[in-house]
């Protein structure tokens, strides 16, 4: 064998190498979910968005809910049987309301027990899918998120409230017509946020507050409503996360491309045995 032919030996193990590790990755997360699946007798879909999956250039490209999707929870739904759980798994910042609100929609009308879990975040439209479930199940140190809608980089009550404080006279016409498009956004968003509310069997003056609460600007979009805060909200909030979600997240690996930031021995810790008093434990 010349040089010219283990270099190109080389080459092409190189390159098949990722994709068999990918390979594998894709095999161990439809193990994990399986044995989700078999405990929990449901379906189970993850929902997982990592910020760096992907990149162009070097550049990461982060990752949102899209009608992408919205269509493959879709057709994940539909192969469902009607009786039959469906345990949602949401990690993600957000993303397009139409989407977001295609999924929860539809988690809505299956007529079996539907649980979320969160195991760190679910942020804006990840929220909104969540407050379609019988029960959400969040890690004690997850966050849920407001689901004010975002017109372009501003928020739209903070557009709203901004015009409000002014002469209308001060006013140019594109702040104007921004200010429109945000009362219509406030207005559908908390229309949504109610019907999902009321489909979950929640009280319509319930329903009504806390669908104000999560959509008027209350917080800033970036506000992290814990368990605790959750749960005095309201919504059907516990801890109880099944290990599987767990083992199934750190098979969601984002891209490494430096030292990684953040290092640890990846193993349970017990807590050190108590020193031994008069001879006896």
């Amino acid at each position: 064998m010349s040089l010219f032919d283990v270099f190109w030996f080389f080459l092409i193990i190189s390159s098949l190498t990722p994709l068999l590790r990918q390979r594998m990755l894709d095999a161990a997360r439809v193990r994990t979910m399986r044995k989700l699946e078999i405990k929990r007798k449901s379906r189970v879909i993850a929902l997982i968005h990592r910020q760096e999956t992907f990149s162009f250039l070097g550049l990461p490209l982060a990752r949102y809910i899209d009608v992408h999707d919205s269509e493959q929870i879709l057709r994940a739904i539909h192969l469902t049987d009607p009786e039959v759980p469906i345990d949602l798994i949401i990690h993600t910042p957000g993303g397009l309301v139409l989407a977001a609100e295609q999924i929860a929609y539809a988690l809505c009308r299956h007529k079996g027990p539907v649980t979320v879990f969160v195991p760190h975040y679910a942020m804006s439209g990840g929220t909104m899918i969540a407050l379609a479930a019988d029960h959400i199940v969040m890690d004690p140190n997850a966050v849920l998120g407001p689901v004010d809608p975002q017109l372009g980089q501003w928020p739209a009550a903070s557009i709203v409230k901004a015009v409000e404080q002014k002469d209308v006279n001060e006013v140019d016409d594109q702040t104007l017509i921004m200010a429109d498009m945000a009362r219509k956004a406030l207005a559908q968003v908390k229309r949504t946020v109610m019907q999902i509310l009321s489909e979950n069997n929640m009280p319509a003056d319930k329903a009504e507050e806390l669908a104000t609460v999560l959509t008027s600007g209350t917080w800033t979009h970036d506000y992290p409503i814990s368990v605790r805060e959750a749960q005095e909200l309201g919504l059907p909030v516990s801890t109880d996360m099944p290990a599987e979600v767990y083992e199934l997240m750190n098979l969601y690996p984002q891209t490494v491309q430096r030292r990684p930031s953040v290092e640890y021995i990846p193993t349970p810790y017990a807590p050190p045995a108590r020193p031994a008093r008069n001879g006896k434990e």
